[in-house]
C-alpha cells in the first residue's frame, strides 16, 4: 500500500479516528510521518488534559511501519516494548514527527546480517502548540533477517 493512501486509512481508522489522532504527513520513501492529537472532549482526562493512553497511541506504530518499509521483506520487525514518561500537561493539538536515518537502517541491516535478533530504542517526543515537549515516548523494535533471506553459511 502506497504511504499516500495508507495515511488516509489511518486517518480514517477507527482507534485513531475517535481519539482525534490525525496523521498529517507519510514520506513517499517512507523516512518520515508526522502526526497530530487533537484535544477532544472524549480524549481528555479527568483533570482536563489529554489522556495518556491517546499520546503514547498516537506514535505506536509509526517506528515499527517506518523501519519494515525501509528494510524491506526480507526482515522481521516487531513492537517489543514501550515507554511514555510524561512532562507537562498536554492541552490542544500536540505533534510528533518521526524521521528514520539512513544511518541507523544500515546499522540494523548490519546487526542483523548473521540472522541475530537486533533490539533497538527509538524515542520520539511529543510537542504543544508552543513547542514544549509534553510527553517523551521510547519504542523498542525488534529486528531480525528472515530465515530465507540469511547468507548460506
Amino acid at each position: 500500500m502506497p504511504p499516500r493512501l495508507l495515511r488516509h486509512v489511518f486517518n480514517l481508522w477507527p482507534p485513531f479516528l475517535f481519539t482525534g489522532i490525525h496523521v498529517t504527513r507519510l514520506a513517499a520513501d517512507w523516512r518520515s510521518a508526522e502526526v497530530e492529537l487533537r484535544m477532544r472532549p472524549w480524549n481528555r482526562n479527568y483533570v482536563g488534559t489529554h489522556f495518556g493512553g491517546s499520546l503514547f497511541a498516537m506514535t505506536d506504530p509509526f517506528w515499527m511501519i517506518l523501519v519494515m518499509r525501509a528494510l524491506g521483506p526480507d526482515y522481521l520487525v516487531w513492537d517489543k516494548a514501550g515507554e511514555i514518561s510524561f512532562v507537562k500537561p498536554g492541552r490542544g493539538t500536540v505533534r510528533c514527527r518521526f524521521d528514520l536515518d539512513t544511518a541507523v537502517i544500515e546499522a540494523l541491516k548490519a546487526a542483523a546480517a548473521d540472522g541475530s535478533r537486533v533490539l533497538r530504542w527509538f524515542d520520539c517526543p511529543v510537542f504543544d502548540a508552543s513547542g514544549d515537549v509534553v510527553a517523551q515516548v521510547r519504542k523498542q523494535l525488534y529486528v531480525r533477517l528472515k530465515p530465507r533471506a540469511r547468507p548460506a553459511a
